[in-house]
């Protein structure tokens, strides 16, 4: 009964022309890496977190595609909505293409032996950003599949974001058990300094946290960590080239 994290899965078996291989390495195969480290390491007894950013599709019914293709995979799958994650409609929509292995966090909690997680998506904030540790390559074959988000206001968008964190944080304190959040956007500096969202972290009392989001960091470098009693983890899924982290 373990759990594991690995966010950005970017799947594109709906919309096989957005697939990330084109940006090189590491995405080369990335379907592949993906399949065959998840069934190393997880049983059917285990819970996966899936940090968002899941699929490419554009609609429920393309996204149920890649949902089965995830369904499929041994264990229990949670997941939040990434910014690309433009399938992602209301949970009563989405609850007609969800297979019954996968379960979503939206403004609640799913308790999970001896656990219970939460989390909401997050956006970007001048708190911090990772420039610093990006590795940037320019690669004009792969603008195609770049978007905007088409959201203006970032303080806006984060200020909503933290309203629904703090939602599910609430629902997640109704349940006993270890308490452990998933988000999209790192709700933390690389060098953990206090942040409006690690705040709420650590007033509801969770113990470890799940992000994604960034790419292009290299896997020698090591970032985040523990803070006030919050462990940090990283887990896109080009920085942990695809194979799934142990959580706790």
């Amino acid at each position: 009964m373990t759990i594991w994290a690995l966010a950005d899965l970017h799947l594109a078996i709906a919309v096989p022309d957005k697939s990330m291989e084109i940006f090189g390495e590491p995405w080369i195969g990335y379907h592949q890496k993906i399949e065959e480290n998840w069934r190393k390491k997880v049983s059917s007894e285990d819970l996966v977190l899936l940090p968002g950013d899941i699929s490419w599709a554009l609609r429920p019914e393309e996204a149920r595609i890649d949902l089965n293709w995830i369904h499929q995979l041994p264990g229990t799958k949670l997941m939040i909505r990434g910014n690309h994650d433009y399938w992602w409609a209301s949970l009563r929509q989405l609850a007609a293409i969800t297979p019954p292995s996968i379960h979503l966090i939206q403004n609640n909690a799913f308790p999970w032996k001896g656990a219970v997680i939460g989390g909401a998506r997050l956006w970007d904030t001048p708190e911090y950003n990772f420039d610093p540790y990006v590795r940037y390559a320019e690669n004009p074959k792969a603008r195609k599949i770049v978007e905007s988000s088409g959201e203006p206001d970032r303080e806006k968008i984060f200020s909503r974001e933290l309203l629904r964190l703090e939602m599910s944080l609430k629902e997640m304190v109704k349940f006993p058990g270890k308490r452990i959040v998933m988000t999209h956007y790192p709700p933390i500096s690389a060098d953990l300094q206090p942040s409006k969202a690690a705040a709420l972290l650590e007033q509801y009392g969770v113990t470890a946290c799940v992000f994604g989001h960034v790419h292009n960091i290299p896997s020698t470098m090591k970032l985040f960590g523990e803070r006030k009693g919050v462990t940090y983890s990283f887990v896109a899924g080009d920085y942990l080239n695809f194979d799934p982290l142990q959580i706790g």
